[in-house]
């Protein structure tokens, strides 16, 4: 086999088995969070994608995120009370609740999402719309941000300890970034 072969093959094992296990960390953690339509926010490369509690991460926008952190987070951002926040937010998943599960292959319209959650919250808080867009826009960011330093933590540390080269982690964090593969901040 070629050297570039085995690079290849290595590189694509590595991104795979990292892939994997930030799925199932994932999938573990999807219980105790919404829906991508319960909270949305702008923004994927994430600029398209719903601000979920079950985006990736456990961070605003990640799996694990807790409800209860997102709904702190609006308040404080709003200038409201956390209770009237969840309440809103409940509010918005009970109707936004999807009769039948999407079409193999087809994702939700983010962008939309986006825009009927931030109307949402608004009405029912009482604040303005454009204000509710940036603070999800802000929970968003910051979330991203957190998991792409979390994954390069520990792709650095995979490095160093000899299981990827830097070669590897480079090409797990570029297929992270290009969406290949979940597990950062895209």
């Amino acid at each position: 086999m070629s050297k570039i072969k085995r690079i290849t093959l290595s590189m694509a094992a590595g991104a795979l088995a990292l892939g994997a296990g930030l799925g199932a960390t994932s999938i573990a953690t999807a219980a105790t969070t919404p829906s991508p339509s319960a909270t949305s926010t702008p923004g994927s490369t994430s600029s398209g994608d719903a601000i979920t509690p079950s985006d990736r991460g456990g961070k605003p926008g990640g799996h694990g995120h807790e409800r209860g952190q997102i709904a702190a987070e609006l308040a404080t951002k709003l200038g409201v009370d956390e209770a009237k926040v969840t309440e809103a937010l409940k509010a918005f998943r009970e109707a936004n609740k999807p009769s039948t599960p999407p079409a193999e292959g087809t994702k939700p319209d983010r962008t939309a999402q986006d825009a009927a959650l931030a109307k949402s919250l608004a009405e029912a808080l009482g604040v303005d719309e454009a204000k509710v867009t940036a603070a999800l826009e802000e929970i968003r960011a910051a979330g991203q941000a957190e998991r792409s330093a979390a994954l390069k933590a520990k792709l650095d540390k995979a490095v160093t300890d000899g299981k990827l080269t830097q070669a590897e982690a480079d090409a797990v964090t570029k297929a992270v970034e290009a969406g290949v593969i979940g597990g950062g901040g895209r």
